[in-house]
């Protein structure tokens, strides 16, 4: 099939995705302009002051509170054993359901296991009347 003179289609050029030092060298050059310009540095420094003020008034009375209970930290860590701890932090990331989830889902369960009891005592019903028939004649 012969194309028209008049309706030729340029082609397709399909842009490939950033490879990472691309990716890297374009947020180098943003940090680049960022530092360049003061308005980064006043923006940044405006929350380091009120931090700092912050740790100054209370740098010594923190530091002597956590001496003691990083020696606490040490010894219980010996005394638990590691599966514990680990199992701690995993249920702290747990998403528990809500009340109304936690109820549909019970009676979801046990709606199953009312209806499988129901086929295993069928099933069972009727195994023990062809034995009955078959084995006991």
């Amino acid at each position: 099939m012969a194309e028209a003179p008049g309706s030729r289609r340029k082609p397709r050029i399909r842009k490939s995705a950033p490879t990472i030092r691309e990716k890297v060298e374009e947020t180098a050059k943003a940090k680049e302009s960022l530092a360049k310009s003061g308005r980064a540095r006043r923006v940044l420094a405006v929350p380091a002051k009120p931090v700092q003020r912050l740790r100054l008034g209370e740098r010594k009375p923190v530091k002597a509170a956590k001496t003691p209970l990083r020696h606490v930290k040490r010894g219980l860590a010996w005394i638990v054993p590691s599966y514990f701890i680990n199992a701690w932090r995993e249920l702290r990331q747990v998403q528990w359901p809500k009340r109304r989830e936690t109820w549909r889902l019970t009676l979801a369960v046990f709606i199953f296991s009312v209806i499988f009891g129901a086929l295993v005592a069928g099933v069972d019903k009727g195994l023990d009347e062809v034995f009955k028939k078959v084995i006991l004649k």
